[in-house]
């Protein structure tokens, strides 16, 4: 099951292994049974003066595995084989079970720690989904620190009855006391948020508390990791205030036109942004969403973000760069049947449709290749475009028109995503040349029509452009002094990460030139 090398590499792994514990199996006869089995075999046989292993397990769901360390009432459970992107989080589960300090900071190791109710999670993964590692992992750290929380981790392609009984049509899927808890990615912050009630009040003290930034950053993704690097150089106190680190590049998959990096994923790249903004000491700030800006009362002033949680946070000049998020189509349906059918990210949530019909919406190159993405797991692809042609490359449409189940609709109009007993049953679109509507029938929808800014907390305060982006000039300076403005959320042309990069370095460049004049 693993060759040579990946054994090796995780030999070296679990020499860091402090504290014995057992692997419990609950098994079948069936063949994932038997290949859970080789695995557990496989990681035992390579620690084996820390780590045994019983096959008396009882629990329902077969195969799954625990991991209990001895003395201890941890209740860490693993369903389905944790391969592809979650062997990761396998790994660490065997490292922080034997005693291997985890990688987070002091006070979110305490906050689980201190957690004193009872909780009991359930999170369903796929083996493709590139934003389930981060909750599993949260997960099992929580379960791992804290005897009073237990988490099972289920991959959904081994116990596809169980989430097409539950109705689970997006991953990550988080159940907590069998109830949902949340979908999509979830950093241990925002789970640690949702569970610990005074968490919020405690930490908007907090962050009100700190002194004023030289530079204050508003958003983590590429140009606001970008003008941190550039701004924390120089030498100055600067701060960045994010919803997640690394915003909308964790939801994408290859990264191959990044310079320098011939290929990439986008979780590894917004944790290379992340790593490199704290390399220089840049006071992180994560899961903060700001809700509006002061400017300064006078020349030199301090420009006040005010944050959701009731915080504030003051810099000498501000960098917003915020990003922008998936567009909505905006016809009946989208919102009821959300995470039911109607999805996203192709790469998180397609292998839930496998054998099953979908469609895609928009003909430009995200488009394009989330249809190319589904044909080879999907039974049928229908792509609908409003304009008269496709907007992709010429390459990708080339591929997509080879592919023998895709139907292309071009000149169509979205008009309704219809549903049955609470998830998707449909799609109507109608013909823009003819006005006559259609209905495919079909059980999932993935939307891809680009982007809107983030922008909306700042109307009425930083000048914005007609679709909402900030208008900024040639050193990214908008129209309030000592406010500055970097990446997809302002008018610069071509939404590209390494546009967005630039921009920021620049945006740091001309915030610093800023300081330098204006005190």
């Amino acid at each position: 099951m693993l060759d040579d090398t990946l054994k090796a590499q995780l030999g070296a792994y679990l020499e860091r292994v402090t504290q014995p514990f057992e692997i419990v199996a609950s098994l079948s006869d069936s063949e994932s049974s038997r290949d859970t089995l080789e695995l557990l075999q496989t990681i035992v046989g390579l620690r084996s003066d820390k780590i045994t292993l019983r096959t008396d397990g009882q629990d329902a769901r077969k195969p799954s595995f625990t991991l209990q360390r001895a003395g201890t009432n941890t209740s860490l459970r693993f369903a389905g084989l944790p391969l592809g992107h979650e062997f990761t989080s396998l790994v660490l589960a065997l490292l922080w079970t034997g005693g291997h300090p985890p990688k987070v900071e002091q006070s979110i190791i305490d906050q689980i720690k201190a957690l004193d109710r009872d909780l009991e999670f359930e999170v369903y993964m796929s083996l493709t989904c590139h934003n389930c590692p981060d909750v599993v992992q949260a997960l099992s750290l929580m379960a791992v620190l804290n005897p009073r929380i237990k988490t099972t981790v289920i991959e959904g392609g081994t116990f596809q009855e169980e989430v097409e009984k539950r109705e689970v049509m997006a991953v990550p899927m988080v159940y907590q006391g069998g109830q949902v808890f949340g979908s999509g990615r979830m950093t241990i912050e925002e789970i640690l948020g949702k569970v610990d009630t005074g968490a919020a009040d405690r930490l908007a003290s907090e962050l009100s508390a700190k002194a004023p930034y030289d530079v204050l950053i508003v958003g983590g993704g590429p140009a606001g990791a970008a003008a941190a690097v550039y701004a924390a150089r120089k030498g100055i106190r600067t701060g960045v205030a994010a919803e997640r680190f690394g915003g909308q590049v964790n939801d994408t998959l290859a990264i191959e036109n990044y310079i320098s990096v011939l290929e990439t994923d986008g979780p590894k790249f917004a944790m290379g942004l992340e790593a490199h903004a704290r390399a220089y000491d840049v006071d992180i700030m994560n899961l903060q969403r700001a809700e509006a800006i002061v400017p300064a009362a006078q020349p030199g002033g301090l420009v006040e973000v005010k944050l959701a949680n009731g915080g504030s946070l003051k810099g000498k000049t501000v960098i917003i760069s915020t990003g922008a998020r998936w567009r909505n189509v905006n016809v009946p349906g989208e919102q009821e049947y959300r995470n039911k059918g109607v999805a996203y990210c192709p790469h998180c949530d397609g292998p839930l449709f496998k054998g099953k019909r979908t469609a895609v919406i928009g003909g430009g190159n995200s488009g394009v290749e989330a249809a190319i993405d589904l044909a080879g797991i999907v039974a049928h692809v229908t792509l609908i475009e409003f304009a008269d042609q496709l907007k992709a490359d010429a390459v990708l449409v080339s591929k997509l028109q080879s592919l023998p189940n895709v139907t292309i609709h071009t000149n169509a109009q979205t008009t309704e995503i219809t549903g049955e007993a609470g998830k998707v049953n449909g799609l109507k679109y109608k013909d823009r040349a003819t006005g006559v509507e259609h209905l495919v029938p079909l059980e999932g929808v993935f939307v891809q029509i680009g982007l809107v800014p983030n922008t909306e907390w700042l109307k009425g305060t930083v000048e914005l452009s007609r679709f909402g982006e900030i208008i900024v000039d040639a050193k990214g300076a908008t129209n309030v002094p000592g406010v500055f403005a970097a990446g997809d959320a302002t008018t610069v042309p071509f939404k590209q990460i390494v546009i967005a990069a630039g921009d920021g370095a620049k945006a740091a460049l001309a915030a610093f030139d800023h300081l330098i004049r204006h005190g």
